[in-house]
């Protein structure tokens, strides 16, 4: 029990604190590379639904020249915000979906026990580290549209290719915070969940225009979707919207994201006050 005090001392400074969260990452770091062959086996194997989301697209444009008024490689500038913004965000907070499983087994009862944040800990307990190779990929598919776009480089565009991508991973980890409290409330959630961030990230990988109605309304607009690729890639082609949005809308994707990170954390803290124990 004294040993236990002292950690919780040391715990709730600081610098305690973030002792504490580097142990569990480099818990977690060794114990997923100890076999270093089943590491990289994992590595290559987290690869395929990111250059899935790529090949797709190729494959469409092997019958038609363009897709909802754009080029490939155009739409390849969109993967790229999409594809790079989703795998970081999915290695950084991804493992935020099993929070409907601590909930139902009581783990999360646990984790309100530690004297360290319930968020942060979610986050590094089974930190998915073979999902770098997605991270990387979608990086290198970023790098690789923007050289062959065309672009126009000004100083305002090498600052939007920088932020733009960092936008859409707090879009992305917003969605995946807000989307897993849902499981406060209601245990068997993760399907809707996945619904709407494996959904999101289908979505941003191609133009807006390709949909249409309510569902292009509810999704690109509505939920925000259009502002982690279609319109960052707009303002970095300098093309006009077809949907008729000003030219200044492409260069709201930081807003957008950080009103996701205010609504995700309102969301979070809500479902915290709303828990109550499973009594196991």
């Amino acid at each position: 029990m004294a040993e236990q005090g002292v950690c919780a001392g040391g715990a709730g400074r600081p610098g305690g604190t973030l002792r504490a969260y580097r142990a569990l990452l480099g818990a977690q770091a060794r114990s997923q590379t100890a076999y270093r062959a089943s590491f990289l086996l994992d590595l290559l194997g987290n690869l395929g639904a990111t250059v899935f989301d790529v090949v797709t697209v190729l494959v469409i444009y092997g019958v038609t020249r363009e897709l909802g008024g754009f080029t490939l490689r155009e739409t390849l500038v969109m993967v790229g915000l999409s594809a790079s913004a989703f795998a970081v965000a999915d290695l950084l907070v991804g493992n935020i979906e099993r929070l409907p499983a601590h909930v139902r087994t009581g783990l999360f009862d646990a984790v309100l026990l530690r004297p360290l944040g319930a968020l942060p800990q979610l986050l590094l307990m089974n930190l998915p580290l073979r999902k770098v190779s997605r991270g990387v990929f979608g990086v290198a598919v970023l790098v690789v549209a923007l050289g062959s776009a065309g672009i126009d480089w000004t100083p305002a565009r090498v600052a939007l290719a920088v932020v733009a991508p960092l936008a859409g991973v707090v879009f992305f980890g917003s969605l995946f915070v807000a989307t897993a409290t849902v499981a406060f409330w209601w245990v068997d959630s993760g399907e809707l969940a996945n619904a709407v961030t494996y959904g999101g990230r289908d979505f941003t990988s191609y133009p807006v225009t390709v949909f249409e109605g309510w569902f292009r309304a509810a999704f690109a607009y509505g939920l925000g979707f259009a502002f982690v690729s279609y319109q960052p890639a707009l303002a970095l082609l300098g093309r006009a919207d077809p949907l008729g949005l000003p030219s200044w809308a492409g260069w709201t994707a930081p807003v957008v994201a950080l009103v996701a990170a205010v609504v995700a954390a309102a969301a979070w803290r809500t479902g915290i006050r709303h828990y109550r124990s499973t009594g196991s």
